[in-house]
């Protein structure tokens, strides 16, 4: 096996990555297609890869930023372009109703911490990608290019040498330890270095690869796998679906192919048009200044946060004065058990909104959660459908209102919500969207909104053992944040806890984090 290249170190926090001095080519591809619940062979550590020499043009730019950058904390030594292994042929794959509006939001940008590999790290690069290559032949969109076609729709289109970025960086003067710190924020100037394509806007996957991947060693051995997808072309559940895909080829386990079909309002015939080349920028400043905290949520504070949500609501229902709210939610159907994410959700809208200080109390709030749309169409849609099945669902209140009322009204509201979006409000939102196709307007203008991205439901530890170990924590990348905005992840252990990345403004998140009404619930993270 070749040793690590000899790093010509370059500051991966620059917006635009220099290309590396030698491009290493991917192996040949398998002549098998890959097949449903196919068992694929264990990846093999030793795998001999070949280099190819760089044009001059590209020694003389890195040499030139190699001189004078100051040593960064996270080097790229090596960059790969990786080829899909054994894909079958695809077409061009249109984008939905559901795809085209995240355009203009950032690619995805999420990863796992994991133990040290206890391999070297050319061994072990050498293994990740040759994983990768299989499972981008079970994904083969993932690395695809979006084209606009003459009448403006927008496809995904797979070409013969279409192939994906994945670098291999190194940290030697850092560890877990310095990622995460319990009760402190998230160290954002060095988490922002573990993904490519920082701050990427999804429209130019016309220009750019749909996904990217980067691994990285910290100087503990423990190792970071980060992966960034295109927002227009995969949502959470099909971008962890292929995660899980990943990792299995890893192990030799079955695969399960994701469906392509487009049968998600893959009829429609609305485009959404730009004017110019560059397209949409996103709907928020994305430099505006941010604190971002992962808090934990153990499992006993979870199930403690649905019984006191479901028990506020018994005792608000028996309470005449609230008669019209208890009519609404029954006509809305919403009168079955308040879940636990609901609770924890409710949990967070009335604290975040007390820490607002700036907010009046006739000030509306609101409160947005994606849901996923493929088990609630009718008929429903397959549960690996691949691309964006998702829609996103408002509730609101004043601040009044939160203040005035106890945890289960909140939550009751969130529920009403979310059981009412079925198969008609499905519909008649892809309806609306038709009729006035428009990007997607993440963020938070008037100060008063949350926006709940992600899902404890989605498997994030389970099924993503690349084959030494179980991941140690999920962290992101700077993508898609903004005043409000938070992620909900599984807690680590798997017994359903829940991890919520919350990104606020500074004074907000101070005053947040000495609410004891909030705090009461919270929990400190165990220690990795």
């Amino acid at each position: 096996m070749n040793p690590d290249p000899a790093p010509c170190l370059y500051n991966v926090s620059t917006t635009e990555r220099c290309p590396t001095p030698s491009c290493v080519t991917p192996s040949p591809r398998a002549r098998a297609a890959a097949t449903t619940h196919s068992m694929a062979p264990p990846i093999s550590a030793d795998v001999v890869v070949e280099a190819a020499p760089a044009p001059a043009s590209m020694a003389v730019l890195n040499q030139m930023v190699c001189a004078g950058a100051p040593a960064p904390s996270i080097t790229v030594v090596s960059k790969q372009l990786v080829l899909p292994e054994g894909a079958p042929p695809v077409g061009d794959l249109r984008l939905s109703v559901s795809d085209m509006p995240m355009l203009s939001c950032h690619y995805i940008q999420k990863g796992l911490f994991f133990p040290p590999a206890g391999m070297p790290n050319a061994r072990l690069v050498s293994s990740l990608a040759l994983s990768l290559s299989r499972a981008l032949g079970v994904f083969p969109a993932l690395a695809g290019r979006l084209v606009t076609l003459p009448d403006d729709r927008i496809v995904i289109r797979c070409d013969d040498g279409a192939a994906v970025e994945f670098y291999h960086a190194v940290a030697p003067a850092l560890s877990l330890a310095d990622f995460l710190v319990r009760d402190a924020d998230v160290p954002t100037r060095l988490t922002k270095d573990l993904f490519p394509m920082d701050r990427t806007v999804s429209y130019e996957g016309h220009r750019r690869p749909l996904t990217s991947f980067q691994v990285t060693v910290l100087g503990d051995g423990a190792v970071f796998v980060g992966l960034v997808a295109n927002h227009a072309v995969v949502d959470g559940t099909s971008f962890w679906h292929f995660f899980n895909t990943w990792a299995g080829l890893c192990r030799g386990e079955p695969v399960q192919p994701p469906d392509f079909s487009r049968n998600f309002f893959g009829g429609s015939t609305a485009v959404l048009r730009f004017s110019g080349r560059d397209g949409p920028a996103v709907t928020f400043d994305a430099s505006a200044p941010l604190r971002e905290r992962v808090i934990n949520f153990s499992a006993a504070s979870i199930r403690g946060l649905k019984a006191a949500a479901n028990r506020c609501r018994k005792s608000n229902e028996d309470d005449e004065v609230k008669g019209k709210l208890v009519h609404d939610l029954k006509v809305q159907g919403g009168c079955g058990e308040i879940s636990s994410f609901q609770s924890m959700c409710a949990h967070m809208w009335r604290a975040v909104t007390r820490a607002r200080l700036q907010l009046a109390a006739d000030a509306t709030t609101t409160f947005r959660m994606a849901v996923n749309c493929r088990h609630r169409l009718r008929p429903k849609i397959s549960p690996v459908y691949f691309g964006n099945a998702i829609q996103s669902v408002a509730t609101t209140a004043t601040v009044a209102e939160l203040a005035s009322h106890d945890l289960g009204w909140a939550a009751a509201r969130l529920h009403a919500t979310v059981v009412a979006h079925e198969d008609g409000a499905i519909r008649k939102a892809a309806a609306d969207w038709e009729a006035a196709p428009r990007c997607f307007p993440l963020g938070n203008p008037d100060g008063a909104a949350l926006t709940m991205g992600s899902s404890p439901r989605f498997p994030m530890y389970d099924g993503n053992d690349f084959g030494w170990g179980r991941a140690l924590a999920v962290r992101s990348g700077r993508a898609n944040k903004f005043d409000g905005k938070m992620s909900a992840f599984p807690g680590q252990a798997g017994d359903g806890s829940v991890d919520v990345e919350v990104c606020l403004a500074p004074d907000t998140m101070g005053r947040l984090l000495c609410d004891d009404e909030f705090l009461q619930f919270v929990s400190h993270a165990p220690s990795p």
